[in-house]
């Protein structure tokens, strides 16, 4: 049931946190140009309810990140956390299958390869190596850091989940405007490797060089997290 959960609070997580980037940046949709303000709101609420549903069946990680932060801590097995993950990403490539589907006649009048890509993964506003993997480094830090506090404090599950999930929007207003904040491996690896894969018009390339930085700066940046969660204690 644990993998269920992640898998389909995974899926949850990227079919509103990518539903909300597809209805803002592609063409003739109800919510179209409405900002950056939106899309980091729409990812924050994303990240509650995902983890609202899955955490009745599962730890509601939906993020690789977070179940290899808590392998070093030592709250699960390295092998379970290496299971989550691959369950996390094909749960992130049905979410972001099912926004395909459903705005298929709005990626068919799409021409901007950047947006259509921008609806599955992220992207530097700015390519710059050094800035952009710290960038993820620091909001996985700061999610991971949260993450753990709130066990600490033992909060109630259903405040705990509002938490992470204002934590989401605070990320994104704040650090998230640099790379668009993957802080979630799952999130960008399993829709970009849909990007290649599914026939889009006018989609261009998958952008595979940039691709490393989303997946490595929330490992690196979780993984230090604990570190610094070990310390505090």
């Amino acid at each position: 049931m644990d993998i269920f959960g992640e898998f389909i609070g995974t899926a949850i997580l990227v079919l509103l946190g990518n539903g909300v980037v597809a209805g803002v940046v592609l063409p003739k949709t109800k919510n179209h140009a409405s900002g950056w303000i939106v899309i980091t709101m729409g990812w924050g609420l994303a990240v509650a309810m995902a983890a609202f549903i899955s955490g009745m069946v599962a730890p509601a990680h939906l993020n690789p990140a977070v179940s290899l932060a808590f392998a070093l801590k030592g709250d699960i097995s390295w092998g379970t956390a290496l299971i989550y993950s691959l369950v996390q990403i094909l749960g992130a490539m049905l979410g972001s299958l099912l926004v395909y589907l459903q705005f298929k006649p709005h990626y068919d009048e799409a021409d901007n390869q950047a947006d259509i890509l921008g609806t599955f993964a992220t992207g530097p506003a700015l390519p710059n190596t050094f800035s952009n993997f710290l960038s993820e480094v620091l909001g996985t830090l700061i999610l991971v850091l949260a993450i753990l506090a709130i066990g600490t404090y033992k909060m109630p599950p259903g405040l705990a989940t509002i938490g992470v999930g204002m934590l989401v929007i605070s990320v994104g207003l704040s650090l998230g405007g640099t790379t668009g904040y993957a802080i979630n491996p799952a999130r960008d690896f399993g829709p970009r490797l849909l990007h290649a894969l599914l026939p889009i018009k006018q989609k261009g390339d998958s952008d595979w060089g940039y691709s490393w930085i989303p997946i490595f700066g929330p490992i690196v940046g979780g993984l230090l997290a604990v570190l610094i969660f070990n310390v505090m204690m």
